[in-house]
């Protein structure tokens, strides 16, 4: 496997990603990876690389921080993401930006594309999917599910896996709600996934760190939701 780091623009902004290539030099689907709030981190990154060395995927994680890098605390990554989440078009050209690095590789297979993200990263995906972007999958890991634009759902061309803790107080079970009348309305294939016992983050080792409450890792979840990206992945790109 081969990985490097690429440097992009995206949407006027300096941004820094990660590429992870597999063996060999057939064209195979290519995966874009969107990160948590804070910015691209190891666990992104180790996303990207497994994709590339158990599936034989393209991977790329995208950066939409910028420059590469991770923001420290909570009060800076609200500072950054507050603008963006009344701001649909704004996460759609960060997304695309990214989309269209992980397309440019001649290792991937532009016919069959999926996005998937955590926390922020997953409302990204989820974005860029209801903007039209052509991917047959996408996948939301503890993902913020509303949107100012639900009417561009039906917009969506590929499948959407929404993958939910019971206990994340950042996705509370009226915006789930309002995520299946969304789905519904715009004739979508989608599927709604709910962990009990997992909060916010479940993906990530390193969220219980934080010391915040709703926000921990919950490696059954994680394992779990994996799991359940495969399946879906089995199903549309292989």
């Amino acid at each position: 496997m081969h990985t490097e780091e690429i440097r992009y623009e995206a949407d006027g902004m300096a941004a820094v990603g990660f590429l992870a290539l597999p063996d060999g030099a057939d064209k195979r689907p290519g995966v874009l990876v969107c990160h948590e709030g804070p910015g691209i981190d190891d666990n992104a990154k180790g996303r990207a690389r497994r994709i590339a060395e158990e599936l034989g995927y393209v991977a790329f994680a995208l950066d939409y921080i910028g420059d590469g890098k991770r923001l420290t605390d909570l009060e800076q990554t609200m500072a950054r993401l507050g603008p963006l989440m009344g701001d649909p078009l704004k996460i759609r050209a960060l997304g695309q930006a990214g989309l269209d690095v992980l397309t440019a590789q001649e290792r991937v297979d532009t016919a069959r594309l999926a996005a998937i993200g955590f926390c922020f990263g997953g409302t990204m995906s989820l974005e860029l999917a209801r903007g039209g972007a052509d991917l047959k999958a996408v996948v939301g890991f503890h993902s913020g599910l509303a949107t100012a634009r639900p009417e561009d759902a039906g917009q969506i061309k590929g499948k959407v896996l929404a993958l939910i803790g019971t206990e994340d107080p950042l996705v509370p079970p009226d915006q789930r709600v309002a995520f299946e009348q969304e789905m519904r309305a715009g004739g979508v294939d989608w599927r709604l996934n709910l962990y009990g016992g997992a909060a916010h983050s479940f993906t990530n080792p390193a969220a219980s760190e934080l010391g915040v409450p709703g926000i921990e890792y919950h490696e059954p979840t994680d394992r779990r939701s994996w799991g359940a990206m495969l399946d879906l992945f089995d199903e549309t790109l292989a």
